[in-house]
């Protein structure tokens, strides 16, 4: 799998996903394997029609993984699952032994033409049998895949600042053929004031998308009309640009 350099997310070691969870519950103890994969996204540029991910169990038991695959959209401000017939995952199905490897392969039944195509595969932790005074906890892990097609694409968002009440959003829209990722969101009043992000949240903005950022304005926001600078991170490099106030339509 070939990488690119300017996609944030790539990792060139495992991530490692733990379920570290403390569970006050009297005379219980949490049970939960501890799992690592390898890449945390995958990208199929051209012409590429095959994957693989590498799925290693760090555990000191077996454990059994479900991998199902995703057609992956956004709408009103969150991410759209619905079961994929463009991308196969085989086996579908997993046992890990402890210290044990599992390579779960992608394939891409078609080919994305005009823009790219984004899917997402998911690996659910399946219970083991119950034991007397155990808690268990499972995993649940999501991957994002991005098929390019044989042209060219770039992301193309677009942004203004919406005021609801007291509250102050950032509003993304993506015209481009490919998704964009936006990192160390600020804008800054010409005042001097920074308005940042309130929560984490997913930084994707998906081809054809409408995303919203609450950005936290601590009870003052900026009036409708007032134009504020964005600076950002985005996958093509570093955003700036003026943006504009309006009242939430």
């Amino acid at each position: 799998m070939t990488s690119r350099n300017w996609e944030p997310f790539r990792r060139t070691a495992a991530a490692r996903i733990a379920a570290a969870v403390a569970l006050f519950l009297s005379g219980h103890a949490a049970s939960a394997q501890n799992l690592s994969i390898l890449p945390v996204n995958v990208f199929l540029p051209a012409g590429q029609k095959a994957a693989s991910l590498s799925l290693t169990n760090h555990g000191d038991k077996p454990t059994s993984i479900q991998v199902r695959a995703y057609d992956w959209g956004q709408r009103n401000d969150e991410d759209q699952l619905t079961d994929s017939k463009l991308i196969v995952v085989i086996p579908p199905l997993v046992t890990i032994s402890a210290g044990g490897t599992q390579i779960i392969r992608l394939i891409l039944r078609q080919t994305p033409v005009a823009s790219e195509a984004t899917y997402r595969i998911v690996l659910d932790q399946i219970p083991g049998p119950n034991e007397p005074g155990v808690v268990q906890m499972v995993l649940r892990l999501s991957i994002p895949v991005f098929a390019s097609p044989e042209i060219k694409v770039v992301p193309q968002p677009q942004f203004h600042l919406e005021r609801d009440a007291e509250r102050l959003f950032l509003v993304g829209v993506n015209t481009g053929k490919s998704h964009e990722t936006l990192h160390d969101i600020v804008a800054t009043a010409s005042d001097g004031r920074k308005f940042n992000v309130k929560t984490k949240v997913s930084p994707y903005l998906l081809v054809g998308a409408t995303r919203r950022w609450e950005l936290d304005a601590q009870g003052h926001a900026p009036q409708p009309g007032e134009t504020l600078t964005l600076t950002a991170h985005g996958i093509i490099g570093a955003i700036e640009e003026q943006v504009r106030v309006i009242a939430t339509p």
